[in-house]
Order: C-alpha cells, then sequence, then structure tokens
C-alpha cells in the first residue's frame, strides 16, 4: 500500500476496534442493568445470574486466547466478524429467557463465545501491528469504546427501561451487532489476513519461553486481581446501590457514569504508558481501589457508593491498553495475540470468580461487605506484585 495511504488506514483501524469495542462495553454490562428486573421478574436468587456472568466470563476467556493465536496467523477480519455475529445470536435470544440456564447458556455460552472472539484481542493485535509506535496511545484510543459504549450504551438503556420491560433491551443489541457487521468487513480488507503473516515479526518469545521468566507470572498475577475487582463491582453495582437507597434510573446511571471515568483513565494510561512505562499507571489504578475499598467498608451512605463508583470506574480499563505493551516489551511481538489472550483470559476468569463471589456472599449475608474485605486485600497485593514488575528489557517492535 502507499505511504500517503497509511495515515487514512490507520484511522480505519482505530475506527473499526472503536466501534467494536464500543458495542462489546455497552451489551456485557447489560446483565447488570437487568439483575433485580429479571430476578425479581422469575423470583430467582442473585447468584442465578450470577453463575451465568461466572460461566461468561471462563467461556470468553477461553475464546479470547483462541481469538487471540487465530488473530496473530490469519489477521482479524474473520475473528471479529464471527464473534460479531455468535454475539447477535446469543445476546439477542436472552429476550426469551425463561429459566436459569438460560441465561447459563445463552448469555454464559453463546453470547461468550461471540464476545470473546469480538474483543479487545483481536482488536490489539490489529492496532499494535498497524502502530508500533505510541502503542500504548493508539490502543488507548480504540480500547476507550468500551468506556464510550458503557457511558453511551447504558445510559441509554437505562432510560429505555422505563418504558419497555428489559427482554426487548437485549433483542436490540442483538440487532445491533448484526448492523455492525456490514461496516467491519468493508473497513477490514479481506487481504489483511495475507499481510499480518507477512508482517509477523521473526522474533518473541511464545507461552513456554515467556512462562520461564518471573514477568510472566508476576503479570498473570495483577491482571488476575484486576479482573477479580472489575466483575466483582461491575456486575453488583447497580444492585448495591439499588440496596442502599439509590432509585433504579439513579443507579443505572451510575453505571452509565463509570464509563466516563473508565474513558479518562484508560486515556490517561495509554499517555503515561507511552512515556513512563506501563507500571507506573497500573499501581496508581491499584492504590485508587485500595483507596474507595476501604471507603465503602466504613461508610456506605449513597455519597460514598457514589464516590466508590465513579473512582473505581476511573480505574476499571487502565490495564486494558496496558496488556499488549506489557506483552510488547517484555516478550515481543511474535506471539502477541497469544501472549495477551492468555493473561486477558486468566483475567476474565478471575473476574467470573468475582462476579459469582460477590452473588454468593450477598445470597449468604444479605450484604456486600465480607465480599468488599476480600477485594480490599486483594488489591493490596496486586499493587505489590505491579511493583515488582521489572522495566522490561526488550524494546518494541519498529
Amino acid at each position: 500500500m502507499p505511504n500517503t495511504s497509511k495515515p487514512a488506514s490507520r484511522a480505519l483501524v482505530l475506527a473499526a476496534g472503536f466501534l467494536v469495542l464500543f458495542l462489546s462495553g455497552g451489551t456485557r454490562f447489560v446483565v447488570s442493568l437487568t439483575l433485580k428486573p429479571i430476578v425479581d421478574e422469575f423470583g430467582w436468587t442473585r447468584s442465578d445470574i450470577g453463575l451465568a456472568v461466572a460461566v461468561f466470563m471462563v467461556v470468553s476467556a477461553a475464546t479470547m486466547f483462541v481469538a487471540g493465536k487465530l488473530a496473530d496467523r490469519m489477521g482479524p477480519r474473520l475473528v471479529l466478524g464471527g464473534g460479531l455475529v455468535v454475539s447477535a445470536i446469543g445476546i439477542g435470544a436472552m429476550s426469551a429467557i425463561s429459566e436459569p440456564w438460560h441465561a447459563v447458556l445463552l448469555y454464559g455460552v453463546i453470547y461468550a463465545l461471540g464476545n470473546g472472539a469480538a474483543s479487545m484481542i483481536p482488536v490489539g493485535v490489529m492496532v499494535t501491528r498497524a502502530f508500533p509506535v505510541r502503542t500504548g496511545s493508539a490502543n488507548a484510543v480504540t480500547m476507550s469504546g468500551m468506556s464510550v459504549g458503557q457511558l453511551v450504551v447504558i445510559a441509554a438503556l437505562t432510560a429505555v427501561l422505563t418504558l419497555v420491560r428489559w427482554p426487548s433491551v437485549f433483542l436490540w443489541l442483538g440487532l445491533a451487532h448484526l448492523a455492525l457487521l456490514p461496516f467491519l468487513i468493508a473497513v477490514i480488507p479481506k487481504s489483511e489476513a495475507v499481510s499480518a503473516r507477512a508482517a509477523q515479526p521473526a522474533e518473541g518469545l511464545n507461552i513456554a519461553q515467556a512462562a520461564r521468566t518471573r514477568q510472566f507470572w508476576l503479570l498473570l498475577g495483577v491482571y488476575a486481581i484486576c479482573g477479580l475487582n472489575d466483575f466483582f463491582v461491575t456486575t453488583h453495582v447497580v444492585a448495591f446501590a439499588q440496596d442502599r437507597g439509590a432509585g433504579s434510573l439513579v443507579a443505572g446511571n451510575l453505571l452509565a457514569l463509570m464509563g466516563l471515568t473508565g474513558l479518562l483513565g484508560v486515556v490517561a494510561a495509554g499517555y503515561l504508558s507511552d512515556r513512563a512505562g506501563p507500571v507506573w499507571p497500573t499501581a496508581l489504578a491499584f492504590a485508587a481501589r485500595i483507596a474507595v475499598f476501604g471507603l465503602i467498608m466504613v461508610d456506605q451512605s449513597e455519597v460514598s457508593v457514589a464516590i466508590f463508583a465513579l473512582v473505581f470506574g476511573l480505574t476499571f480499563l487502565v490495564t486494558a491498553p496496558l496488556t499488549v505493551v506489557f506483552v510488547q516489551q517484555s516478550f515481543g511481538t511474535r506471539h502477541l495475540g497469544a501472549l495477551t489472550g492468555l493473561i486477558t483470559m486468566v483475567h476474565q476468569i478471575c473476574g467470573g470468580i468475582g462476579a459469582y463471589l460477590g452473588a454468593a456472599v450477598f445470597d449468604a449475608t444479605r450484604r456486600y461487605d465480607d465480599a468488599f474485605a476480600v477485594m480490599l486485600v486483594s488489591s493490596i497485593v496486586a499493587l505489590v506484585l505491579t511493583l515488582l514488575l521489572r522495566r522490561p528489557r526488550l524494546s518494541p517492535a519498529a
């Protein structure tokens, strides 16, 4: 491709990645928004929905790992396109659930397969190959799609849920996934798969080689705890706010506003990463989490709940664009998709544990206090592990 077309081509790469993650960022949290209406309508426990979320996290995690390997070898076009189709089927069919196992199958398995494929892993590979310089900032732009999607989609659906019942929300989200597919196919050329293989770097550690390093295991620990925190909070924050006296509209918009603060956090993380490396943005994120988990354990007033949610939202996506930066700088880019997929798989699996843990603790005690204590201690551990990470020895691929 001539050099004159590169800026336009790169802009389309950013646009495609942003839109995929915009839709994903809004859709995957719709279960949090509809948790209480579904439970109240069918007489289920919160653990019933918590189990569906936990299965979703495990299945999507494993799918992300496979999607990363496929993106390394084939390019992102088929991976992302197929993911959108499967996501549309799974999330759209959620409109017809009537038993807990329906939610586990449709959201926990089918939607999870699509969401794991149309995820930040193939998007990250696509963007990192297009932007070998300022990788953190470029990935932050696309990853911010998740925050913007959470803000816009959740805010819109919160308003819609005051007018229509929850099944309509799932149906519309399914149609939105299908509507994005033609744009994605048009933006990412079919030849991308061939060019991705041709441009694949000759050097870089594979998973077995990376696993022999201290850096690899520290990263897995950091991302495991990050996932545990992330999906405990995002799954339960709306219900928690309602438990503490907030109305459904206020609680839903609180989740949406977490997307706004998340946007600020992810952009700041990308900027700081390009200038000081990925360790310090990660450490600052866990320090902020320690502060707000400590706050919510001693004060659960509506003001403290709002502060907790908004500050946690600021940290929510900080590690997302940094995953590819950590891998690129620590292990090279030859197996970027596989390594980022594996690290994100651990993040997602532990996220499922966090989501289910919160539900189980609430069902047993009618409060979230014990779960908050677990999250506080784990965040302290994660901060220590982050500070133990060495500055990467490998230079980013040119």
